[in-house]
């Protein structure tokens, strides 16, 4: 009962605002209507192998981009929670460049929503790592952010850093898929001491704030494959699409 009511009183000292527009909301770090309007989320058609929309409706067969027919990811399945414009590119930068780790906790919910028909018992939630220069900058991996809060949704075992970065790379901007691969090629490796948490072909969720190309998440699952994992799939927070 006590908490209850200092519970009560704190919400009545700091109201919950939209993590839009500020405005006061009814759920913590949740948004207004008007901003959840505004906010493209995908839905009905997607692409099974990397979450993009497609025309159409949703329907039983399984469908999958031209990208992804012409070079099919290393991952098995993935998925997205938003399309990388208006008011979720304006979420999403928070999260990354301005502290708002509150978008954090509503986001998780968002992006289990989407993978809610991929994940399997046991799947193994990890994050795609920072250089330790840019954690250091940064102060927080926006990724694992994500990952921690999705996995406590799904109930799924978590390791933040069953990945690392070996060496900082440049911005991927203005590259094409191909030199975006080449840039990354051997910039992630196998925590030494978290080989275990895939051991015997265990299933792998990626997760990562912003999907482009793909190219760092095809890194990251050739090398959690290349590492004994068997199942692998990814989720991102926003997809940038051809239209964006």
């Amino acid at each position: 009962m006590v908490a209850t009511r200092l519970q009560t009183a704190l919400s009545l000292l700091y109201p919950a605002r939209c993590l839009g527009c500020g405005t006061v909301v009814n759920d913590d770090f949740g948004l207004c209507g008007s901003c959840w309007r505004d906010t493209p989320f995908v839905g009905g058609a997607i692409c099974d192998s990397c979450g993009a929309p497609l025309p159409g409706q949703q329907g039983v067969d399984v469908a999958h981009c031209d990208s992804c027919l012409r070079d099919p990811p290393p991952w098995d399945q993935g998925r997205a929670a938003l399309v990388y414009q208006d008011r979720a590119r304006t979420l999403v930068l928070g999260l990354k460049h301005a502290d708002k780790q509150e978008v954090a906790v509503p986001a998780s919910g968002w992006m289990a929503h989407a993978v809610r028909d991929i994940v399997v018992p046991n799947m193994l939630v990890v994050p795609v790592p920072l250089h330790w220069t840019r954690m250091l900058k940064r102060r927080y991996n926006q990724s694992a952010l994500l990952a921690s809060a999705l996995a406590k949704r799904l109930e799924l075992p978590y390791c933040p850093d069953l990945l690392l970065r070996t060496r900082r790379t440049r911005s991927l901007d203005g590259l094409d898929r191909t030199q975006r691969r080449a840039m990354l090629d051997g910039a992630l490796k196998l925590n030494p001491s978290r080989t275990h948490w895939i051991a015997a072909g265990r299933a792998v969720l990626l997760v990562d704030d912003v999907m482009t190309s793909g190219a760092t998440l095809a890194e990251a699952t050739r090398t959690v494959h290349a590492s004994g994992a068997g199942r692998v799939c990814m989720v991102a927070l926003a997809r940038v699409t051809k239209e964006t």
